[in-house]
């Protein structure tokens, strides 16, 4: 990982920190991007303490890449740094657990914008120095639901699906060129933005959840090999080919399931 210049945006959530750690552990210069100045540094302080002998890098920026003008300055600062950025991880995010005739059209939008509009329209400004390199990645984290469409996650899943498009598109769009576009699914995994209806929905149904540490190894293998897609967890990785070829299966089993995923999708909204 030496020769990978990663920015990662959502840097400081928990996906994101367990990314930071790892990355950086395996030797990684690191541009950190969220929108908290305080985690960032923290994150920072934390990652040089936890790794005294390393030579790498991290620094740090304070962004909301919803902003143009915020992005279109992070993008700017990027050209000055002592190392050139080759690897971009368009992960920040938000998602709602909540029945879709419940939701507001600020909370649809905050969704589709966080989730898709921003990481194109970074990933767009960020192309012309990402070609200046000899290789150079984009990789998406998406989700299972950005597969397979789950009842209460139905703006979430949208813009899940739309990323995924996004992903396989660019990929095919930039094929003749130096640069890589992949996807990095995970499926339910733990973290303190996961409300306490989530939380029992998940035990009541029996998903399995990962760990944000599970997730971010996956996302260095992925870093390392070719492939451009990789889905986290049996038996979703099953679901996916399954939802692809015969939807009307899976909506079958979701469907059983219904019930009690109202009935914390409606707790949730109270």
């Amino acid at each position: 990982m030496t020769n990978n210049n990663i920015l990662l945006t959502g840097a400081t959530g928990g996906i994101g920190q367990a990314f930071s750690r790892l990355l950086f552990s395996s030797g990684a210069n690191l541009v950190l991007v969220g929108r908290n100045q305080a985690k960032l540094a923290q994150l920072k302080a934390e990652l040089l303490a936890a790794n005294p002998e390393v030579k790498n890098s991290v620094v740090t920026f304070v962004v909301d890449i919803l902003q143009p003008a915020q992005r279109a300055h992070l993008i700017a600062q990027l050209a000055l740094l002592p190392f050139e950025v080759n690897v971009l991880i368009n992960n920040a995010g938000v998602s709602q657990f909540k029945l879709f005739e419940q939701a507001s059209e600020s909370d649809i939008s905050d969704i589709i914008t966080t989730n898709t509009i921003a990481p194109m329209q970074l990933t767009q400004g960020l192309l012309p120095l990402l070609k200046q390199c000899k290789k150079a990645q984009i990789i998406n984290i998406g989700s299972t639901y950005g597969s397979i469409g789950f009842p209460g996650y139905t703006a979430y899943c949208a813009s899940k699906f739309a990323l995924r498009g996004f992903s396989q598109t660019l990929s095919r769009e930039l094929a003749d060129s130096n640069i890589r576009v992949k996807y990095l699914a995970p499926r339910a995994t733990q973290t303190s933005l996961n409300s306490s209806e989530v939380e029992k929905l998940n035990a009541e149904l029996n998903s399995a959840v990962d760990s944000a540490e599970t997730v971010a190894k996956a996302l260095l293998t992925l870093i390392m090999q070719s492939s451009e897609e990789r889905y986290i967890g049996w038996p979703e990785k099953l679901f996916v080919r399954i939802n692809q070829l015969f939807p009307s299966l899976v909506s079958q089993s979701i469907i059983k399931q219904l019930p009690i995923i109202k009935k914390y999708a409606n707790s949730s909204s109270v």
